[in-house]
């Protein structure tokens, strides 16, 4: 088996991806302003040929990644994610949060602020632990690391219409109550890949903390029988 590497979404920690089973997977963290040097300093750190999962923002860098080297990337997991060039009202929204950090606020109440999108209903009422993480992950995540990860998506570009080039066994994972990356999303990224496989479960954005099993489980069968 080629080595997994995982990246986490903007103000996520590895916590993320906690109760999974994937001790053994390399973490990659996203720290740079724009999304060509975050691909840069990825390719420059891993090894040669290796399996890349990400969720919403790790995700889109996953799929540049991908593009820039299609013969180092043997499989491709992407989770709650978007492959559409961002919209004016994600550019406002992301201005907003720099305007916010360079004001004083924290990335812990930035993150406190969207907490209902990032998970689902059930989870918010039924599994308050599953909250209290994703306020630490805001609070363990450096201003500056945020501010950058804000920059870096700002510079995104369409890549849903250059994803039919890639042969990569993709699966493709979606949360069918995920408000921030809709299941379309997903619908539409799977359709582009020629060798996707599309699995969707009852979860919100942050998929792998409300089924952590389950997707843990997923993934590590979906390389198994691509042996990668």
């Amino acid at each position: 088996m080629h080595p997994l590497v995982l990246l986490s979404g903007m103000n996520c920690t590895d916590d993320l991806w906690a109760g999974t089973g994937l001790g053994d997977a390399i973490h990659q963290s996203l720290e740079h302003e724009s999304m060509d040097a975050q691909v840069g300093a990825v390719l420059g750190a891993l090894p040669d040929r290796f399996v890349i999962a990400g969720l919403s923002l790790g995700a889109i860098v996953a799929m540049a990644v991908a593009l820039a080297a299609p013969d180092r990337v043997v499989g491709m997991c992407l989770v709650s994610t978007n492959a559409k060039a961002p919209t004016p009202a994600q550019r406002e929204g992301w201005d907003d949060w720099i305007a916010r950090l360079d004001a004083g606020e924290d990335p812990e109440a930035l993150q406190e602020s969207i907490l209902p999108a990032l998970l689902s209903p059930d989870a918010m009422r039924e599994h308050p632990v599953i909250a209290d993480r994703v306020r630490t992950m805001g609070r363990m995540t450096d201003r500056a690391a945020l501010r950058a990860q804000l920059r870096m998506q700002g510079t995104r570009v369409d890549l849903l219409g250059r994803l039919t080039a890639l042969a990569t066994p993709t699966l493709v994972v979606s949360g069918l109550d995920d408000g921030i990356c809709p299941p379309r999303f997903h619908t539409e990224i799977a359709s582009a890949l020629p060798r996707a496989r599309l699995v969707s479960f009852e979860a919100g954005h942050l998929l792998p903390m409300e089924k952590p099993r389950e997707f843990g489980r997923l993934l590590t069968s979906w390389r198994e029988k691509h042996r990668v």
